[in-house]
């Protein structure tokens, strides 16, 4: 998590919450899962990141850590709309409203909670943030697209990986 990543499609990632749940095959073998049990965190185990990550884009806005328009992958670690991120995630999208230099891409694989968990003033969407689902199989595409479609969004796409079988 930090101000630099690996990610061709993003310049920073940001977890405000970590760990997850499996909902579909695609989990199976979920890179957040590995990497989380070689830091020694418990992947089953959602958790509000510290203080410091939390509002850390703040913070990469106040010191000039990012450029304006830079993307964020927010939740590599986790999934935005698992229902355990509920009592937290006003705060977080607060972080999103401070920040509106930035583009946040927030993935999920539980599309059926995102219209009930927009932040009051979402409208037809924040310019910012770009709502994406995941998919990894027909099945999975042909529920989730959909929903996003349906899903008030300025920017909407789709992550096909990993793609376990034609789409």
């Amino acid at each position: 998590m930090g101000a630099t990543t690996g990610i061709e499609w993003a310049h920073a990632t940001w977890n405000p919450h970590y760990g997850c749940r499996k909902v579909s095959q695609g989990c199976a073998k979920c890179y957040a899962e590995r990497d989380m049990t070689r830091y020694g965190k418990t992947f089953s185990e959602v958790r509000r990141a510290s203080q410091k990550t939390f509002f850390a884009p703040v913070d990469w806005a106040k010191n000039g850590k990012l450029a304006p328009g830079s993307r964020i992958f927010t939740c590599s670690w986790s999934d935005w709309f698992i229902e355990e991120a509920d009592e937290w995630r006003d705060e977080a999208w607060s972080v999103i409203a401070r920040t509106p230099q930035f583009n946040y891409l927030i993935l999920t694989k539980r599309p059926e909670r995102m219209a009930l968990r927009l932040p009051l003033g979402w409208g037809d969407g924040w310019p910012n943030v770009w709502l994406g689902v995941s998919v990894e199989r027909q099945a999975e595409a042909d529920l989730r697209i959909p929903t996003l479609m349906n899903t008030p969004a300025c920017v909407r796409f789709v992550s096909a990986e990993p793609l376990l079988g034609p789409i």
